[in-house]
């Protein structure tokens, strides 16, 4: 599973999604953004990959500055939220495409149910902070599904992917 290849994809698609962080871009971009890239690390390499890309970027923003510091206490939580979204949208990939969207608003929706759990009851944010990480995250992270459905999609019918990629999603 951790071949050179893996690592390798792995790493480029942390670099664009850390590239778009530090654009420092208004977060009805970013978010979209950020999510797209883990999703397509999902559906291009395998879920593990867009996992990994997920648990890295709330660190590694947050040690550059991106991520301002009354968000902290919210990382394991965001971190969390970053997993359930990819794994939950990449299950019905190889499906019908009706049900590769119906994944993106599962994957969607189960982020927006663990940010907004945690910043209602288990951390205390300033009203602002928390407000961020709640509805915004559902349209960001339903956004960023579907850009990188159609992305994918897209790279298939041009070629520049492999149809083996995403039948191969349990590599």
């Amino acid at each position: 599973m951790f071949s050179v290849k893996w690592l390798t994809r792995t790493a480029v698609l942390l670099a664009l999604t850390l590239a778009i962080q530090l654009l420092g871009l208004p977060q009805t971009f970013t978010g979209p953004a950020v999510n797209a890239l883990l999703l397509l690390a999902g559906i291009l390499v395998n879920p593990i990959s867009g996992i990994c890309i997920g648990l890295l970027t709330p660190i590694i923003a947050f040690t550059r500055g991106i991520l301002p510091a009354p968000l902290a206490p919210a990382i394991p939580f965001i971190m969390l939220g970053n997993a359930f979204f990819v794994f939950i949208s990449c299950l019905p990939v190889k499906k019908g495409s009706y049900l590769k969207f119906l994944g993106v608003l599962a994957g969607a929706a189960s982020k927006y149910l663990i940010l907004s759990f945690a910043v209602q009851t288990l951390i205390n944010l300033p009203p602002a902070a928390a407000k961020a990480l709640q509805l915004p995250q559902l349209f960001t992270a339903v956004t960023g599904g579907v850009v990188a459905l159609i992305l994918a999609e897209l790279l298939l019918r041009m070629q520049v992917i492999d149809s083996n990629v995403t039948s191969k999603q349990k590599n």
